[in-house]
């Protein structure tokens, strides 16, 4: 029995042994792989996070850039709002040069370029030629009526002349009152961007020309509006 004993503990210590010489040899091998392959990709792993440092260096930069440059812009087009804004009791008694000076200064405000003010008695139905912010040529009318008068569609179509007579892309029609209902539909119709006094203000308390698009022709408001309007202009 007990020779027995001794040879089964002789013969597991030799599978212990063959084990730990095996583990040895396996991780002798796994360390000079290791070493090899180490020595191969250690520099793309190095250019790697390199370039993810200058990457992501370069994007906070242009983030912060982008940041600073937004928040100024929108600075300058605030102290531009405050600077020449004007409240509608102070336009309605504009003359109309002074109003037309008026729109000129808001269209540069907005980015507009090349504007010009070229009314008087043979300006062809334009008071103000410019270029929008994007890019395409505008022709501008500007009528300083009285708030209880509207304008008819006769002077819209005359705007429309204008934008073939000057062969510009946008023609816009700027008023400190409001269309009649044919004047507004033939101002919808022919792509003209029609504002009217409630645009207009909100054009003066720093909304941009452009953005007034998406709320053209989209009416002047419902009949409590209107009968509002009459008690307070007559």
């Amino acid at each position: 029995m007990a020779v027995a004993q001794k040879r089964r503990g002789a013969v597991a210590r030799k599978r212990r042994e063959r084990r730990l010489r095996s583990g040895t040899i396996a991780g002798v091998t796994s360390g000079v792989l290791l070493v090899a392959f180490w020595s191969v990709v250690w520099p793309y792993l190095v250019g790697a996070l390199v370039l993810g440092g200058v990457a992501g260096g370069g994007w906070w930069l242009w983030r912060t850039d982008r940041f600073i440059r937004g928040g100024d812009r929108q600075w300058r087009h605030d102290e531009a709002v405050k600077a020449g804004h004007r409240t509608l009791a102070e336009v309605d008694v504009m003359t109309g040069t002074e109003f037309e000076d008026f729109v000129v200064e808001l269209c540069r405000r907005d980015g507009c370029t090349d504007v010009r003010r070229v009314g008087g008695s043979h300006d062809n139905g334009a008071d103000v030629l410019g270029r929008l912010p994007d890019g395409r040529s505008m022709v501008i009318q500007c009528k300083r009526y009285a708030p209880k008068r509207k304008i008819p569609s006769r002077e819209v179509r005359d705007l429309l002349g204008a934008k073939v007579h000057f062969k510009v892309d946008v023609a816009i029609f700027v008023a400190t009152t409001y269309f009649s209902g044919p004047a507004e539909k033939f101002a919808a119709e022919n792509d003209i961007l029609a504002v009217h006094r409630d645009h207009f203000g909100l054009w003066n308390n720093g909304a941009s020309l452009p953005s007034l698009g998406a709320v053209n022709g989209l009416g002047q408001g419902d009949r409590r509006h209107r009968e509002r309007r009459k008690e307070t202009y007559g």
